[in-house]
């Protein structure tokens, strides 16, 4: 691949990234029209429902589009969805040469766009800055392969491994950097899950506060299988676009229920597992109401139930510089745990951030390719 080719395409990721957290359940992607080395199109998918990120770089092109070079992070689609197909949109604007990141892991798709593309005898280029590609879209990728969530995990720990004090004190372990940068994964992510002993304990309010102002509220989704959840939480009572799930058991007691549901609570109903939910099937029921990822903000019993079934695929994992001590001071992850290092779980890619005076350690439980 060439220097222009990769300036190009890493102006049209940069493009996509800019609709961040907005795009769900779509994947973000970004465009580029490029003619005689000059740009003369661009644009990005804002928010499903809208016009593909193609569309808006053709728009702007206009008659410059003939001969030209489209830029865009994910293979075209060609199918009829929200919208029309891109690649009648490609073929009509006269392109010569189209440029793709990735090929769409849609099975609508998955290569028929590009085939379609060089039936009507346009020059087509693929994987250039795919890796970079694949981890922008990375919730996208395995929501529209496998239907589930992209489960993320976010715990805060001092460096003795504590999450709070031997009482129970866990507010504020990190500092504030920490703590807005937390901010940021909310407005990232569709969903945001915690057990109800957090919402017992902190009230929590679980929505989206950026030092700018602005934000989308994730859905609230507390685990909560016998419908503990107290009418007056923070949960249940604020100002939202963002609906609250508490999910339940056969069995949990029909009028709080029924209370809850009153009040404003979405409630839903889960078979009950060896930590009280059913953590697979929830997933699946979240995946089948578009909920393409999941924030994991739990204490030690709810990260250990998620880590124990193997269902988390990325951590946020803050350190900081502080030692608590105490015997009996929780540490983040609960459970059975594992008898032999040889099945601890391993994390890979890692990337290193400080958040202030805390360390960030993000990584994955699957090594991306």
């Amino acid at each position: 691949m060439s220097i222009e080719d990769k300036l190009y395409m890493q102006m049209a990721l940069d493009l996509a990234a800019r609709a961040m957290g907005r795009t769900s359940p779509n994947p973000m992607v970004g465009a580029v029209v490029v003619k005689d080395n000059r740009v003369v199109g661009q644009g990005y998918h804002a928010r499903a429902g809208t016009p593909h990120a193609e569309i808006h770089a053709l728009r702007e092109a206009g008659e410059l589009a003939g001969g030209a070079t489209l830029y865009v992070t994910l293979e075209p689609c060609c199918h009829h969805g929200r919208t029309g197909p891109c690649t009648e949109a490609v073929i009509q604007a006269r392109v010569s040469r189209v440029v793709v990141a990735m090929t769409d892991p849609n099975p609508l798709v998955a290569g028929q766009g590009i085939q379609k593309l060089k039936d009507a005898g346009i020059a087509v280029t693929s994987g250039v800055l795919e890796s970079d590609a694949c981890r922008l879209n990375e919730v996208f990728i395995k929501y529209i392969t496998t239907r589930l969530p992209y489960v993320v995990l976010k715990t805060a720990m001092s460096m003795d491994g504590k999450i709070a004090t031997v009482r129970g004190e866990s507010q504020w372990i990190t500092g504030t950097a920490a703590r807005a940068y937390v901010h940021q994964l909310r407005d990232r992510y569709d969903a945001i899950l915690v057990g109800a002993g957090t919402v017992l304990a902190d009230d929590p309010a679980l929505t989206t506060r950026l030092p700018e102002g602005g934000g989308k509220d994730p859905v609230r989704v507390v685990l909560d299988s016998q419908a503990r959840t107290p009418l007056s939480a923070r949960v249940i009572n604020q100002h939202s676009e963002a609906p609250t799930i508490i999910v339940t058991v056969p069995g949990a007691p029909p009028e709080q229920v029924r209370a809850l549901q009153e009040a404003g609570a979405q409630v839903l109903e889960v078979p009950g597992g060896k930590d009280g939910i059913d953590l697979a099937v929830l997933l699946q029921e979240l995946g089948q109401r578009e909920i393409t990822s999941v924030l994991v903000e739990g204490g030690a019993r709810v990260n250990g139930a998620f880590i124990t079934g193997h269902l988390v695929d990325k951590v946020y994992w803050f350190i900081a510089p502080k030692i608590i001590g105490g015997t009996s001071a929780p540490g983040p992850v609960g459970g059975p745990g594992i008898v032999h290092l040889q099945d601890a779980l391993s994390i890979q890619d890692i990337n290193l951030t400080r958040c202030g005076e805390d360390i960030c350690v993000e990584g994955y439980t699957v090594k991306l390719d």
